[in-house]
C-alpha cells in the first residue's frame, strides 16, 4: 500500500507472525532504476520473507529494478496490475494494464528471465472506465466477456512465468472514483475468483479484499492457495498473530504487546541513529491497541508526542505503561 508498507511498518508488523510473507508499497521500476535502488530497496533482516512490488510497463527497466532487487536480497518481485489511482494510470501502470495482457506477459517474462526468485502479479478482477456512461452498470456485473478478458490475462501471464495471481476480488473504475470508493463501491465478487481458481489449477491463486477475521479467512482458503490482507492488517495488526494462530498452532505463541513496543523502542533507537524520525515509525504503530481499553490514549500519546522536539525511543515505552 502506496506511503503506507514501508520498512519500518513491515518491521512492526514482522513482529506480530514470524510466516506472514509481508509486501512492500509500489515503487516504480524507473525510481529503482534511475534513482536512489540503495535507499528505495532498503529494508531489515527481519523482514524476510518479503516481496518487492513493483509499478511500471517497461520490460527493460522492470527486469533491471528485479535484477536490483534479487540482489537486494527480497524473496518475491510483484508486478502491480491492481492499483486504480489516477496517478499510477498517468504512469502507465497499475490497473490500467489489464486491458494489455500481451505487455503484461513480455513484462513478466523480462523479469522471469533476469532474475531466480518469483515473479507475481497483483490484480484485479476487471476494470471499467467512469468514462463510459453505463460504467455503474458494468461495475455491478460480470458478464462472459469479462470473464473471457480475465482469463485471457491470467493465461498470458502463466505463460510468461507467473507463479502466483493475487486477485482483489472487485473490479476496479479507472477514472470517476477515489482509491478509497475503488475499494469499497465495486462489489466483491469471490465466486470469479473461485472459478478462476478452478479454471487455473495447476496456478497458485491468492484471494484480496474484504476478509477481515480468521474465519472469513479459514473459508476462503478452502478454495485458494492464499490470503492477502491489507488495511484490516495496518489498523488492526493483531489480526496477523490471530491467524497466525490459528493457522500454525505449533508457530510461537502470540506476542506480548509490551514485549512488541519493546521490540519497537529499541528499533527506533538504531533508526533515529541513522537519520529516521521517531515519527516516521511510530505512525504505523497506532493500531496496536485497537478495540482494546486504553487505545484512544495510547494512539494520541503516540501521535502527538513523536511530534516533541527531543522524543526518541522512551516515548515507546511510556506509551506501554499510560493507556
Amino acid at each position: 500500500m502506496m506511503d503506507w508498507t514501508d520498512r519500518h511498518c513491515r518491521y512492526f508488523l514482522r513482529g506480530f507472525s514470524p510466516l506472514t510473507l509481508l509486501y512492500t508499497e509500489m515503487i516504480a521500476a524507473a525510481a529503482i532504476v534511475r534513482g536512489d535502488a540503495r535507499r528505495l530497496l532498503e529494508f531489515d533482516p527481519e523482514e524476510h520473507p518479503v516481496a518487492l512490488q513493483l509499478g511500471g510497463s517497461e520490460p527493460g527497466a522492470l527486469a533491471r529494478a528485479a535484477r536490483l532487487a534479487e540482489e537486494a536480497g527480497y524473496d518475491e518481485i510483484n508486478l502491480n496490475c491492481g492499483c486504480p489511482s489516477e496517478r499510477v494510470a498517468s504512469g502507465a501502470f497499475g490497473a490500467c494494464l489489464m486491458r494489455e495482457p500481451a505487455r503484461v506477459a513480455e513484462c513478466v517474462a523480462a523479469m522471469r528471465a533476469a532474475v531466480h526468485v518469483p515473479i507475481t502479479v497483483k490484480m484485479r478482477i476487471g476494470v471499467v472506465s467512469a468514462a463510459d456512461t453505463r460504467w455503474r452498470e458494468a461495475l455491478a456485473g460480470f458478464e462472459e466477456a469479462d470473464e473471457q478478458a480475465l482469463h485471457e490475462f491470467v493465461g498470458a501471464i502463466r505463460s510468461a512465468g507467473c507463479t502466483v495471481a493475487v486477485v482483489h476480488a472487485r473490479k476496479a473504475v479507472l477514472g470517476g472514483l477515489s482509491p478509497k470508493d475503488n475499494r469499497q463501491v465495486p462489489p466483491l465478487r469471490y465466486d470469479v475468483v473461485r472459478r478462476l481458481k478452478r479454471a487455473f489449477a495447476d496456478l497458485s491463486v491468492v484471494v484480496n479484499g474484504g476478509l477481515r477475521d480468521a474465519s472469513a479467512v479459514l473459508d476462503a482458503l478452502s478454495w485458494c492457495d492464499g490470503v492477502m490482507l491489507g488495511r484490516e492488517a495496518y489498523h488492526r495488526p493483531w489480526v496477523l498473530a490471530e491467524l497466525q494462530r490459528t493457522l500454525a498452532p505449533a508457530a510461537p505463541a502470540s506476542p506480548d504487546r509490551a514485549l512488541m513496543l519493546e521490540r519497537m523502542a529499541r528499533y527506533a533507537q538504531r533508526q533515529m541513529l541513522a537519520g529516521e524520525p521517531l515519527q516516521a515509525i511510530t505512525r504505523h504503530m497506532l493500531g496496536l491497541y485497537a478495540g482494546q481499553p486504553g487505545a484512544k490514549e495510547f494512539r494520541r500519546l503516540l501521535s502527538e508526542g513523536a511530534r516533541v522536539a527531543g522524543a526518541g525511543p522512551a516515548l515507546i515505552r511510556r506509551a506501554a505503561t499510560q493507556r
